[in-house]
């Protein structure tokens, strides 16, 4: 058998390898149009910020290493420039000449690109993306020059992570995100946590702005924004989002969907003897049932595992999960992470949720160095299925989600995490998991004993507002219009807070939204129409301050 992969790195290679373990006898060639078949393509940014040392740690396996231990042969700077699905062969360009190569099965890896916009002056020599080894030297070459100001163009995951490693090299940055915040898909109260750190590194922020031209200099370029501002820019990093990149595969048959490639549960196309993974592919979430790629390494490596087990031996082969879409970034001293559906995909497929807020201690609060982690988990409103999760902070945020990503696997519900047995001790967690404790906000919204309100509903006449926080703490963040009164005082004093309701709704705050749901249980047990801030005012202030 001939096994033909168009495309190394995450997908193709995984298949390439995964084949060779099951077939010793299957001829196996991986076209590679770069110059790396095998790199760390994650890693690119801390290359930049200088945290890898050396270009070679990013080289995960090279041609060389490949033939040596797979017996795979990797053919560099070789580029797939057609396909004919009938006579089953690929059109391969090499050094100006084309070949034409027979299959047995074909495999599609090729990737995505990277968005170019129509903006002036982007064919700049100056403009730069970060998506190959040869585009972080390329970027570190220009720092270790002695570039001194950058511009990024884009607040996603790669975006950020340039900026945080440009920074890092002691330049001055500036991001560019034409969203209203950074890393869109995190929801607005998250994101604003994400910005201030930006902004307590030094970065400038300009977003729900769009670049409208880059104007090319002689020492340095300029980034004009449509709001008038002027950036100037040693280097500007492209980082605007992702297209497939399948013209060729499209062109010859390969049914698409907005340019990814559509496959089925195991990897296959439209066309027989053809197979597809990795960011070019489109994959049906699993929460939602959206149709989108995925362009994430693990979902890629672990769906060409699946494609080599199918090319190989169909009949026992897995089929490839749906995503979950967990992902996760360092920006300065905080994690963001996700997993999950947010709000957007939430409303978009129709689903009635329900989102609760937390914001535990990293680990035990009386053992030095706990760290606050800003916590929140969309649930279907029916049954308390989980939907999505979302975290911030500044230590235990990656191990929380990798549960309540397990979690959204399994079809958990919200009040399941409240049974969950997980690691404690005192320098790790605390009795009651941020994840139990989650469950345990679930559950009580599920059953209907917690009403909550959220922040964007914060201007409400038609509600009274009761500040359960101390005295102090009004004096020094005071909520405007509200009524004061410590939560240890509430029962004493149910008749002035039923005089000053008036009939309405009391909704109820304090910091973090403990101490408010105390007070709220003794409204609710007064016979007070209450309903608690989810989250308190950390997540109210983040959201108005977003």
């Amino acid at each position: 058998m001939r096994i033909l992969v168009v495309g190394g790195v995450a997908g193709g290679m995984s298949a390439a390898a995964r084949a060779r373990r099951l077939d010793e006898d299957a001829e196996i060639v991986v076209f590679e149009r770069g110059e790396h078949p095998s790199f760390a393509n994650c890693g690119l940014p801390y290359y930049v910020s200088g945290e890898i040392t050396e270009q070679e740690s990013l080289l995960v396996q090279t041609p060389e290493s490949l033939r040596a231990a797979l017996d795979i042969d990797v053919r560099i700077r070789h580029e797939v420039v057609g396909l004919d699905a009938q006579a089953q062969t690929v059109d391969v360009r090499h050094d100006g000449t084309t070949t034409t190569w027979r299959y047995d099965a074909l495999v599609l890896s090729p990737g995505a690109s990277a968005l170019r916009p129509p903006l002036p002056g982007l064919d700049s020599p100056r403009v730069q993306t970060l998506r190959t080894v040869g585009d972080a030297a390329r970027m570190r070459d220009e720092v270790e020059s002695g570039a001194t100001r950058a511009v990024v163009l884009g607040a996603g995951f790669i975006g950020l992570e340039a900026a945080e490693g440009l920074r890092m090299r002691g330049l001055a940055v500036d991001v560019v995100e034409l969203a209203p915040h950074v890393l869109p898909p995190l929801e607005t109260e998250q994101a604003s946590l994400i910005q201030d750190e930006l902004r307590a590194m030094g970065i400038g922020l300009h977003t729900g702005v769009a670049a409208t031209a880059i104007e090319p200099g002689d020492d340095t370029d300029t980034v004009v924004l449509a709001d008038g501002t002027r950036l100037t820019a040693d280097i500007v990093v492209l980082s605007v989002g992702v297209r497939p990149d399948t013209a060729v595969f499209e062109s010859a048959g390969v049914a698409c969907d907005r340019g990814a490639m559509i496959v089925d549960e195991h990897g296959r196309t439209n066309l027989d003897r053809v197979w597809a993974v990795g960011d070019a592919t489109v994959s049906t979430d699993s929460v939602t049932g959206l149709r989108r790629p995925v362009a994430l390494a693990g979902p890629a490596n672990r769906a060409g595992r699946l494609v080599a087990d199918h090319i190989i031996d169909p009949e026992s082969a897995r089929a490839i999960p749906q995503p979950v879409g967990t992902a996760i970034v360092r920006i300065g001293a905080l994690t963001a992470a996700m997993t999950g559906a947010n709000r957007a995909a939430l409303e978009q497929s129709g689903i009635d949720y329900r989102t609760v807020h937390l914001h535990p201690g990293s680990h035990a609060g009386y053992f030095p160095g706990a760290e606050r982690i800003h916590l929140l988990m969309h649930i279907r409103a029916d049954d308390g299925l989980i939907l999505g999760a979302q975290a911030v902070g500044a230590d235990g945020v990656d191990k929380r989600i990798d549960v309540l990503a397990t979690a959204i696997r399994n079809r958990m519900t919200g009040p399941d995490l409240i049974d969950l047995d997980l690691a404690y001790a005192p320098p790790f967690g605390s009795a009651k998991d941020p994840v139990n404790l989650a469950g345990m906000v679930a559950e009580n919204v599920v059953n209907g004993s917690l009403q909550l309100w959220y922040a964007d509903q914060y201007d409400d006449p038609a509600h009274l507002i009761l500040d359960v926080r101390g005295a102090a703490e009004q004096d020094d963040d005071p909520v405007p219009g509200a009524l004061c009164i410590p939560h240890t005082e509430v029962r004493a004093r149910i008749d002035e807070i039923r005089e000053a309701a008036a009939g309405r709704g009391v909704r109820v705050l304090c910091a973090s939204g403990m101490r408010s749901y105390l007070a709220y249980r003794v409204l609710r047990a007064a016979g007070l129409n209450a309903s608690n801030l989810s989250g308190g005012l950390l997540t109210l202030r983040a959201h108005q301050n977003a």
